[in-house]
């Protein structure tokens, strides 16, 4: 089961800057190859971090208002954020132990 929330402009308010959970958001594209060598990374993050932070991906080709308003100049960006703002950001593909320990950062903070 794949527990990745998918979050378009309607939904990124409720999912993301409302959530009372940490949220690590990935913007990404399908053309994209390290986007595609980090996505079943973060399914496993997701199943693995289910209920103490979300995983969400947004698709910058459909949501391209999301991915200016957050300044992605490269894919993959991922941003840690929690209770509304954003704590870390970084571009690039990231090795699952290092987007854990991030995780597990921000839900300790």
């Amino acid at each position: 089961m794949n527990d990745i929330i998918y979050v378009t402009d309607e939904t990124y308010e409720s999912e993301v800057m409302n959530s009372e959970i940490p949220v690590l958001v990935d913007f990404y594209a399908d053309w994209c190859g390290p986007c595609q060598m980090v996505g079943p990374i973060l399914e496993t993050l997701a199943a693995q971090y289910k209920d103490k932070a979300k995983i969400v991906k947004i698709n910058i080709d459909e949501q391209r208002k999301l991915a200016i308003a957050n300044k992605v100049m490269s894919i993959p960006t991922m941003l840690f954020i929690k209770n509304g703002e954003i704590k870390e950001r970084f571009s690039g593909a990231l090795p699952q132990s290092v987007l854990e320990e991030k995780l597990n950062a921000l839900i300790s903070e």
